[in-house]
């Protein structure tokens, strides 16, 4: 028998550590139908058996190297599922060796390949092992500087079940201090504006207060760059749309992501909001000493 047509399913992929628990819950959270570990060998009858039922049309996979030997068929079997009409779409979490190795040791948990050697083994044994599924990657996110608030809402984002008009745009603030959001796809800085840290009444706040907000964005300077921000949004987004990309990240950076682009995203966001009918502002760094 055939595999049922016209599911949507999302494979949840990556290192260990690097926050599949919570992309899956996520998606779960999302209205998909969810299984963590299951078997790849096991995916035909899985989606045979949700068509049968009237199944959810939303099916999310985490497939990992718990697979064991199954994780070489991995592949091949995602493959066999677009040829029989299914959206497959794959999602890697990565993060970087030191977050992973923090994480292990704030967790206390043995690495699924190294249960009695060193975490940092482990992870090289499973950089390997999932080579062939991260190239495969439809979208890979580095978690390295997130918290599950956060991956929790560019999963949500990423995958929402709300029809696409236009591109799901994301416009974020950070401090290029903690490093450039390796997911966002436009890169402005703004530090070419005064920085209110320097002015003792305003050092103490952030972007959001309407005093530094005011600061900041009673500029011609910052005027201009905004006009000209919006203008290149209008001529991208819907290039980017009839190329296929239904979600965008725009990061706008300062020193700290405290001040200056933290005001500036916030009235991006709201400028944005009036163009494409899903826009959402995450302050990345605006919590941190």
């Amino acid at each position: 028998m055939s595999l049922a047509p016209e599911k949507h399913i999302v494979v949840i992929t990556g290192m260990s550590g690097s926050g599949k628990s919570t992309a899956i819950r996520a998606l779960e959270d999302a209205g998909f139908f969810c299984i963590d570990n299951l078997p790849v060998v096991l995916l035909p009858k899985l989606t045979e058996l949700l068509g049968l039922g009237g199944g959810s049309p939303r099916l999310a996979l985490v497939i990992d190297v718990r697979e064991g030997s199954f994780l070489a068929d991995a592949p091949r079997m995602l493959e066999e599922a677009r040829r029989a009409g299914h959206k497959v779409e794959v999602l890697f979490l990565d993060s970087s060796d030191d977050s992973l190795l923090r994480r292990f040791s704030e967790t206390r948990r043995r690495h699924p390949l190294a249960p009695k050697g060193s975490v940092a083994e482990g992870i090289s044994k499973e950089r390997a092992a999932l080579k062939d599924l991260r190239e495969l990657a439809d979208e890979v996110i580095d978690s390295s500087v997130l918290n599950v608030h956060d991956l929790k809402r560019l999963v949500q984002a990423r995958f929402s079940s709300e029809p696409a008009t236009a591109p799901s745009i994301s416009v974020m603030s950070f401090g290029y201090r903690y490093g450039v959001p390796p997911q966002a796809d436009l890169v402005l800085d703004v530090r070419f504006l005064p920085n209110p840290y320097f002015v003792p009444e305003l050092k103490g706040l952030n972007g959001r207060d309407p005093m530094v907000a005011s600061f900041v964005l009673g500029r011609a300077d910052t005027e201009e760059f905004l006009c000209r921000v919006v203008q290149l949004c209008e001529f991208l987004f819907p290039r980017y749309q009839k190329e296929g990309k239904a979600y965008l990240t725009v990061a706008l950076g300062c020193t700290g992501g405290k001040h200056r682009s933290v005001a500036i995203a916030g009235e991006l966001h709201r400028r944005l909001a009036k163009l494409v009918p899903m826009v959402q502002l995450w302050n990345r760094d605006v919590e941190k000493e």
